[in-house]
């Protein structure tokens, strides 16, 4: 994607992370410690309605395309 002459690239990272539940880290109240997310957390944005599901590839279908996982064409767990 071309930009704009003097308008730089968005700096953006993004973590997944398969297996952990919502209050796991410290930033949302978890007992884990866990002080680099947290900084991050700290100095950047924070999701509160981001659901995940039962399997990572409903999650992670639904940040990649932006859309609910079955609008994705990806089934829920058990449904298979």
């Amino acid at each position: 994607m071309a930009y704009p002459k003097g308008r730089q690239r968005p700096n953006i990272l993004l973590i997944l992370n398969d297996d952990m539940g919502f209050s796991d880290i410290g930033c949302y109240g978890g007992e884990i410690d866990t002080p680099n997310l947290d900084r991050l957390a700290a100095n950047g944005i924070r999701y509160s309605q981001f659901y995940n599901t039962a399997r990572c590839s409903p999650s992670r279908a639904s940040l990649l395309y932006l859309l609910n996982p079955v609008r994705a064409r990806i089934p829920p767990a058990g449904s298979f």
